[in-house]
């Protein structure tokens, strides 16, 4: 075979065959294929999209260019969860001790902030003591006694997936289906899990930024799951507004925490609930979603998921006792709020203008390289429909200069907005896909 028959051959809308597409990827991988013929593929695949069955043989040759976790001996039911990403988005940290209480095991393979989204290791890292570096027998074990674990992808794992990102992210082609699809596929499997459950999000703060863009991401997710044989369900999800009251690393550390006392804010726990119901009928321990909500909320409420969660910190390195004791008191040196300039309800947030505004703060990143601050972020003291005073707080910014801390207040006193009848309430839920 030959590169550029492959790429002329995608530029006309034709189809590969999974010996063509494992070429392309083992070639790239090598080195053998070059940048530049690599980066035509893609934009082809951009401009001409790709089959259910071509995915899924993309995403099998991405899993085969690196390590597999093998999880032998892991009693199942194997079940994980992907969130395409959002501001405030903490529910992995709720839902996968809360899954673990109900008798899954979660091999939960995370990621990092970049833009505007936040990451679930730069969460974990503002844990003291806890690591997502752990090793092939580590995480088994872990699985084993307390039975999940949250880690972070090695080097080994799917490297093909890292070098066709790193490319595609400087052609101007992340956007496309199904190499998103690709990329989230071969990084879940090649963790272990036998069904997925995808939270694919919809709204100014997300990356999918309309309900039909969401849909056909998660439809690919789903398809292409089940082109591999494997159960898959894609829960879309408001991505208006930010999800919960904090936004920063351990901030959202703090309100996971809170979550697993039963003190958590109503429209993250909501969806926490869904997706682990989703994931128990996944996993055959619920047959219904009904069911599956009910036995997620009875965990939460008798503390067995608190328990999952201060077993996994400890097993991971974590110091729970210093952690306990930093809930509530762990801030910024400086804080400022912003204030209802009258009576009135809240109209609610411009969410990417909230993300962008906790990046700015230093809680996420523009590039890989970036640190990020644990300590910054934001707390929405007032949300959607919320009825409002003229002085009452609105948001609380914790940040690490007087300069960023006057920024963002001036930045987010445009991103919402005070208006005179309470707004209707809009759904947290706009849709499910399912392959089971």
């Amino acid at each position: 075979m030959r590169a550029v028959e492959l790429i002329t051959k995608k530029r006309s809308g034709q189809e590969l065959s999974e010996a063509e597409i494992r070429f392309l990827i083992e070639g790239y991988t090598k080195g053998e294929i070059p940048d530049y013929q690599m980066s035509a593929w893609t934009m082809a695949v951009f401009f001409q999209g790709m089959s259910f069955p071509e995915t899924g043989f993309l995403t099998r040759a991405m899993i085969a260019s690196g390590d597999v976790l093998h999880l032998d001996g892991v009693p199942g039911p194997l079940v994980d969860k992907h969130s395409t990403g959002g501001v405030g988005d903490k529910v992995s940290l709720v839902l996968a001790p809360l899954a673990a209480a109900c008798g899954l095991r979660v091999p939960m393979m995370s990621g990092r902030a970049l833009g505007h989204t936040g990451g679930t290791l730069d969460k974990l890292d503002s844990i003291p003591g806890f690591t997502t570096a752990l090793t092939q027998d580590r995480i088994r074990e872990g699985l084993k006694s307390v039975g999940y674990i949250m880690t972070g992808q090695s080097a080994e794992v799917v490297p093909a997936d890292r070098l066709l990102y790193a490319l595609r992210d400087v052609t101007g082609t992340v956007e496309s289906v199904p190499l998103i699809t690709a990329s989230i596929l071969s990084k879940k499997f090649a963790e272990g899990a036998e069904a997925l459950i995808f939270d694919v999000k919809a709204g100014r703060g997300a990356f999918m930024d309309t309900p039909d863009k969401a849909k056909a991401l998660a439809v690919s997710l789903v398809e292409t799951a089940r082109s591999l044989g494997r159960k898959a369900v894609a829960v879309l999800t408001d991505m208006g507004q930010p999800l919960g009251r904090m936004t920063g690393n351990f901030l959202e550390v703090e309100e996971s925490v809170l979550c697993l006392r039963n003190q958590g804010p109503a429209d993250l726990m909501a969806l926490t609930y869904r997706q682990v119901a989703w994931m128990l009928v996944a996993g055959g321990v619920a047959k219904t979603v009904a069911d599956g909500e009910a036995l997620a909320r009875r965990k939460l409420e008798d503390g067995s998921a608190l328990a999952k969660w201060e077993q996994s910190v400890a097993f991971q390195g974590g110091d729970v006792k210093l952690l306990n004791a930093q809930i509530g008191v762990r801030r910024a040196k400086l804080s400022g709020d912003l204030k209802a300039p009258g009576a009135g309800w809240h109209g609610g947030w411009d969410a990417l203008e909230c993300g962008l505004a906790a990046t700015a703060l230093g809680a996420g990143r523009n590039r890989k390289e970036d640190a990020v601050l644990p300590e910054v972020g934001l707390e929405f003291l007032a949300k959607r429909g919320d009825r409002l005073e003229k002085g009452s707080g609105v948001l609380r910014v914790w940040a690490d200069s007087q300069a960023k801390l006057d920024e963002t207040l001036s930045r987010l006193g445009k991103a919402w907005t005070l208006a005179p009848a309470q707004p209707a309430s809009e759904p947290l839920v706009l849709g499910e896909i399912t392959a089971l």
